[in-house]
């Protein structure tokens, strides 16, 4: 069990506080053990025991209202004219408790009377007990600052991490539709081509949005799971293009339980099928391949079309931008995104992540 966890259990901070007093009066014991032997007076080392102790545990005891109002009296803005107003005759009433109650305890050590025992600490202890009260306080202070510290430094990594996953979510919302509105496009086209095609589209995509709305709420899935997505998504395409399309997977077995970001792989296919393939009469061929090297994740997507323009920088669509986007939000600097001509013909993807197969939020 983590120790913030123990530390928070109510008889362990009883526990430390008795020791953390109990260990005060054993070093003052032994300074006074030896004061009084080399000024050669006969103290044992049970009499300034018993000595020194009664005097923290007096403190120890009277501690616990002390606490009680450092937390409830603090000395922050707006609050320290009221604060003062507070602990100054506190402090006073401090030092007069400790007077009687240490004299009690004197009475029962030595068999003094009251007054005897009395008499001696209002001369010496005085300012001494005023001391210690404002160490008190300022020692509560300072716990309760730090305290107060790691609670907002606790939300605001909280407030962080919900706005990040607000964001990726905002993202994945901007790219469903995107997807959707394609597809539903495709689905006009035939319905006045080929019924029985139009329908079947119908059925897969509906068995792909079932799908993706399963895992809206992930942000990373499996390499497994992300191919099966994409799956359904090409045989709406197929449905489409027919023998026009043709798909090929080279994935490296020891990748398939490695996890990537949901919906990854549709943006960057469905990209190279509307600018590689749509575009151009010729047959079009898309593949996908997927490597593991040194601790990274490649995941490359080619097609045969045009490649990039070369009259200016690539336009990047709702789907490339979007994908960068939720790239950036997720790994940072630590992932590689980058676009270019594939060798012979075509616009090559390549995505490069850190390996791991446990998803981090868990």
């Amino acid at each position: 069990m983590p120790i913030k966890y123990v530390l928070k259990r109510r008889w362990i901070q009883w526990l430390l506080g008795f020791g953390f007093w109990t260990l005060i009066g054993l070093s003052f014991a032994f300074q006074f053990y030896i004061s009084s032997a080399k000024a050669g007076l006969e103290v044992t080392w049970k009499q300034a025991v018993s000595y020194a102790l009664g005097d923290w545990y007096v403190f120890a005891v009277l501690s616990i209202p002390v606490i009680w109002l450092a937390r409830r009296f603090d000395f922050e803005a707006g609050n320290r004219r009221r604060s003062l107003a507070v602990h100054v005759p506190a402090s006073l009433s401090f030092s007069l408790a400790y007077m009687v109650l240490r004299a009690l305890v004197g009475r029962w050590q030595s068999e003094a009377s009251f007054t005897e025992a009395f008499q001696p600490l209002l001369v010496k202890t005085w300012h001494f007990n005023l001391l210690i009260y404002w160490v008190i306080v300022a020692v509560s202070f300072a716990f309760n600052y730090y305290r107060k510290y790691r609670e907002r430094e606790l939300r605001a990594v909280e407030l962080e991490k919900q706005l990040a996953q607000a964001r990726l979510q905002a993202l994945q919302m901007q790219l469903n539709p995107h997807f959707l509105f394609n597809t539903l496009h495709s689905v006009s086209s035939l319905m006045h081509q080929d019924t029985e095609a139009a329908d079947r589209m119908i059925v897969r995509l509906s068995d792909l949005l079932r799908a993706a709305l399963e895992s809206s709420d992930t942000q990373e899935v499996t390499l497994r799971q992300e191919l099966g997505l994409l799956e359904r998504y090409l045989e709406i395409e197929q449905i489409r293009f027919g023998s026009r399309l043709t798909v090929k997977l080279d994935i490296a077995p020891d990748t398939l339980d490695a996890r990537v970001p949901n919906l990854i792989l549709q943006p960057l296919v469905e990209n190279a099928i509307r600018h590689g393939i749509e575009p151009h009469a010729k047959p079009g061929r898309i593949g996908l391949r997927a490597l593991r090297a040194a601790g990274r994740l490649t995941l490359e997507v080619c097609d045969n079309g045009g490649g990039l323009r070369k009259d200016g920088p690539a336009k990047e669509g709702v789907g490339l931008s979007n994908t960068r986007a939720r790239l950036r939000s997720l790994y940072g600097e630590a992932h590689d995104f980058e676009l270019c001509d594939a060798p012979g013909s075509g616009l090559l993807v390549r995505l490069t992540l850190p390996y791991q197969t446990q998803n981090p939020a868990s």
